[in-house]
Formats: C-alpha cells, structure tokens, sequence
C-alpha cells in the first residue's frame, strides 16, 4: 500500500477557490477503484498550509488516478491557487 502526501501553500486570497477545487478532487477521487482514502487537511496552526493524505492499493492505481480527466483538469487550477505548486511525496506504508 502507498500513502502520498501533497503539501499545499495557500494564500488568504485564495483559501475559498482552493477548497472548492479541493473539493471536486477529493470527490471524484475517492470514486476510484484502488483509492483506500483521500482526504484534505489543514494546518492547526498554519491555517495556510494543507495537504492532501492519500492511500492507494498499489503503484498502478495511483498511476491510473494520475492520469484520470479530474486529475489532469483540477491539479493545474489547483497548483496556480499555490505558492510554489504542490510538494508531493509518495511513501511506502510498512505497518
């Protein structure tokens, strides 16, 4: 199983567009055969800060999440409401 974590800096001005998109990806996403989780959550301190914490089953469903049409069309809009784009990581769960 595959955990990704993808960090998201996010400007006041545009917090409200972020999470409407945010939204969409995490609704359609969780649709997808293979996803186990997807969800968003936001800095307890640092309200500007979310990430994005996903489970797949394996490498393959997460590349096919990759190159699904909300993928493609949401992540670009996504990652102009960011400073910096979204740092993405991807991790092997062990336990």
């Amino acid at each position: 199983m595959l955990m990704v974590y993808a960090k998201c800096v996010v400007a006041g001005i545009n917090t409200q567009s972020f999470l409407s998109l945010a939204e969409k990806l995490v609704k359609e996403t969780r649709k997808e055969t293979g996803n186990i989780s997807y969800e968003l959550v936001q800095g307890a301190e640092a309200k500007n800060i979310f990430a994005f914490v996903e489970r797949w089953k394996d490498q393959g469903t997460l590349d096919t999440h990759m190159n699904t049409a909300h993928f493609k069309t949401l992540i670009p809009q996504i990652e102009k409401l960011t400073e910096g784009g979204i740092d993405i990581s991807v991790h092997e769960v062990l336990i």
